[in-house]
This record gives C-alpha cells, structure tokens and sequence, in this order.
C-alpha cells in the first residue's frame, strides 16, 4: 500500500470516527428536538434522554459561531482531549515560536495531525484544555 493510500485512508476513518461521535453525541443530542405525537406514552428513559434546549445551547455556544472549517478541526482535534493537554503545555514552553516554525515544531510531535494543525490556534486550544471536559 502506497503512503498517499495509507493517508486517505487514516483520513478517512478518522472523519468517520469523527462523524460517529457527533452523531452518538452526548445524550443524544439529535432527539433534543424530537417530541412525541400528542396521547402516545413515553417512557421515563426516553424523557431522560432528552436535553433541554437551555443545557444544548450552552453545550455547543463555546464554539457554534466558528467557522465550519475550523469547527471540522476542532472537532476532529477534541477526540483526542490528552494531546490537547499536551498541546496546551507544549506551546506555554514554547511561547516564543511564531508561524512556519510553530508549525513545524508542532508537526514534529507524536500527536495527531489535527492535533498539530491546532497549534496555530492557541485561544481555541486554551479553551478546549481549560474545559477538557
């Protein structure tokens, strides 16, 4: 198998890595709008399920107004909330490192390549590791 084979694939799946977890979401954040036709029972799990609209906006306000680009990215970054620790100490030592040599320096690392593309990014990287969670 050929390197830019090997790539698309790991890209591939990683994006349907990415996929399935936003669609699994926490709570099942899809039925959050879902209600049931008027006289049909529910049961008390399916009630549970469900997120009210107040605790789903503030799950996704942090980041909802980013760009669809950079929601990609940092969303394919956050499944990986080590790295983003890691990342977060790594650029604090290295404070001094601007543009291409940022990158590259991040490029070096054992991280995950959305991992590393966050580097250039260091406010969304402070806010995804001070709310690890």
């Amino acid at each position: 198998m050929n390197p830019k084979s090997t790539l698309v694939s790991k890209t591939a799946q990683r994006a349907l890595a990415v996929l399935c977890s936003v669609a699994i979401g926490p709570g099942n954040a899809f039925a959050a709008g879902w209600a049931p036709e008027p006289g049909v029972q529910t049961s008390a799990s399916q009630e549970a399920a469900l997120i009210p609209p107040d605790q789903l906006d503030s799950l996704v306000a942090p980041i909802a107004l980013y760009p669809d680009p950079l929601l990609a990215q940092t969303l394919a970054a956050s499944t990986y909330p080590l790295e983003i620790m890691q990342l977060q100490q790594w650029l604090t030592r290295n404070s001094g490192l601007k543009d291409k040599a940022l990158a590259d320096a991040a490029a070096r690392q054992p991280w995950d390549p959305s991992v590393q593309a966050m580097a250039m990014l260091p406010d969304v990287v402070k806010r995804l590791s001070d709310d690890i969670q």
